[in-house]
């Protein structure tokens, strides 16, 4: 049978080392082996508490920390377990020890020795640091991500206040990214942006910070920097990413950045509000021009606008809420015999005052803040509702360009319409023109939706986009509404008359219906009624009312619109 080899063989084989500590002397008794976790540091530098603590890298009292745990009774071991570094020189790498052991009290229950076992744990620290960098890295460009430097523009801001010192955040976006991605692939679009990383970091000064923000986007914080050094800054940030080509395996790549920044702390006194104007102003310089620069600067107009915003969204929400969002009904009449066709149904927001909110007053803001969702179902509620009470009447609505797209909305009027059985026929639905030409394929879905309940498609304001009659064949639509825009000149315009002559010939051949919108007079209406126009509308024929013009005559149906 083999010999057993010593303890010390076994441990050294395994890179360990063993120890007995008397805290009393604080000296350290190591085993024979112990060079193999201590290589080239002599015996002496490790052979007391106070000697080893100098060596730990960074001086901290780690090793002490095992004092501190509760008192046990004499004798009694309670365990424990430490990491720590210890460098021999300041040239000398960092050697990582992971420390267990157990800590024994004297007769008056404090600590009086500590044995244990060390080894060097390079290996698991190197795993740690890389975990740690992966969870503040960006994957591809190697920058702090989000997160940390959001964290690191915050201590900035910090200091700047502490230090009365000035700093500025950047964001950098790169134009056009989506063209690349769709052009070349995503993986030439991630070449781009490592890329632009690394031209960034060669331009940046010592103390600088950048980051990745955003799939396009980087953050810079450009620290102890003047409104003179931030135009600088920009300016030679964007020389970087223009001048040259991006060489990619897909070939060279040409690419500009716009850049938006904000001067702190003058104008940004926290790192959510740095963030927010420099978007704000990274969203001005796109707009403007892309590859372009822009400084968040105070805006009196646009503050106050800001307050107008929130202030109406809580009027638009309130109004929701407190059933004040009503409609008000224009009549469309055929253009030979003045007969109602159909009402369209107009938004209102009544007042605390009694006085109403147009639809051009509430749409254009409902639209811009997110609001306009919400409007479009109620509208569509109060016109089946209106229907479902009036077997004669037909309606029309007008959809915003989002709601065309909202499942809910489509959710809404399928309940609706099966709750209302017939009502879906006396509707018309009216799609703003540019919508249709955007989304030509999901807005031909809806139509074919919305008319296997019956229901009739208008184009509004045709002409004051691009739709083209292939694709009013194609969409299947029923009505062409003409932009009002080119009516309401005709009787003076000579460009308007042959316009809207012209568009209503074309569609006359097409055999879809037409509607003048905005007619001011008669001399207008008759121009109108001789071209073939079938229905006219506006001033002349009488504005939205609250009033239900068929309510005196509910049984009477109504001439077909189509």
């Amino acid at each position: 049978m083999p010999a057993v080899p010593p303890a010390s063989s076994i441990l050294a084989s395994l890179g360990q080392a063993t120890f007995a500590w008397d805290l009393a002397s604080d000296a350290i008794v190591w085993s024979d082996n112990v060079s193999v976790v201590f290589p080239g540091i002599p015996l002496e530098q490790i052979s007391s508490g106070a000697e080893l603590a100098r060596l730990i890298e960074p001086p901290r009292a780690v090793r002490t920390d095992v004092l501190a745990q509760p008192a046990a009774g004499s004798g009694e071991a309670v365990p424990y377990r430490i990491e720590y570094g210890v460098r021999a020189m300041m040239s000398a790498p960092v050697i990582w020890i992971e420390e267990t052991g157990c800590r024994f009290a004297g007769p008056d229950g404090k600590p009086a020795r500590v044995q244990g076992i060390v080894r060097v744990n390079n290996e698991r620290h190197a795993r740690d640091e890389q975990l740690l960098k992966l969870s503040q890295r960006d994957p591809l460009t190697n920058e702090l991500n989000r997160t940390h430097l959001i964290a690191s523009l915050a201590e900035t801001i910090e200091e700047c206040a502490r230090f009365r010192s000035s700093c500025a955040f950047m964001l950098i976006g790169i134009d056009h990214l989506a063209r690349i991605n769709d052009a070349f692939g995503f993986d030439v679009a991630d070449a781009v942006i490592a890329e632009i990383a690394k031209r960034i970091r060669a331009r940046l000064r010592s103390g600088d910070v950048l980051g990745r923000f955003s799939g396009n986007k980087f953050g810079l914080i450009l620290r102890n920097c003047t409104v003179d050094d931030t135009n600088s800054a920009a300016e030679r940030f964007l020389a970087a990413v223009r001048d040259d080509v991006v060489p990619t395996k897909s070939g060279p790549v040409s690419v500009t950045a716009s850049i938006g920044a904000v001067t702190i702390p003058r104008h940004a006194r926290s790192a959510e509000e740095a963030v927010n104007r420099a978007q704000e102003t990274l969203d001005a310089a796109k707009s403007r021009r892309a590859g372009s620069f822009a400084l968040w600067k105070p805006n009196v107009e646009r503050d106050a606008q800001r307050r107008v915003n929130i202030r109406v969204t809580d009027e638009i929400v309130t109004a929701l809420n407190e059933r004040r969002i009503v409609v008000g009904f224009e009549p469309v009449v055929d253009a030979r015999s003045r007969q109602p066709a159909f009402y369209e149904c107009l938004v209102r927001m009544e007042q605390d005052d009694g006085q109403a909110l147009l639809a051009p007053d509430i749409v254009p803001v409902a639209e811009r803040l997110g609001l306009i969702r919400l409007v479009d179902h109620r509208v569509l509620e109060l016109a089946v509702a209106e229907l479902a009470a009036a077997p004669g009447v037909q309606l029309s609505l007008n959809i915003s360009p989002d709601t065309t797209m909202d499942p809910d909305w489509w959710t809404t009027i399928e309940a609706l319409m099966h709750a209302h059985p017939g009502v879906g026929e006396r509707l018309i639905v009216e799609i703003t023109e540019t919508v249709a030409i955007q989304d030509i394929d999901d807005i031909r879905g809806f139509i074919t939706r919305l008319k296997s309940f019956g229901s009739r498609i208008a184009i509004d304001d045709f002409g004051a986009g691009y739709t083209s009659f292939r694709n009013l064949r194609k969409l299947g639509v029923d009505i062409v509404k003409i932009d009002g825009a080119f009516v309401q000149n005709i009787a003076r315009s000579s460009d308007d008359r042959a316009f809207v002559q012209t568009l209503i010939d074309l569609a006359r051949r097409l055999q879809i219906k037409t509607v003048a919108e905005w007619v001011q007079d008669e001399e207008a209406a008759a121009m109108l009624r001789e071209w073939g126009c079938d229905f006219i509308q506006g001033r002349l024929i009488g504005l939205a009312s609250p009033e239900r013009p068929w309510s005196a005559d509910a049984e009477k149906a109504l001439p077909a619109a189509g």
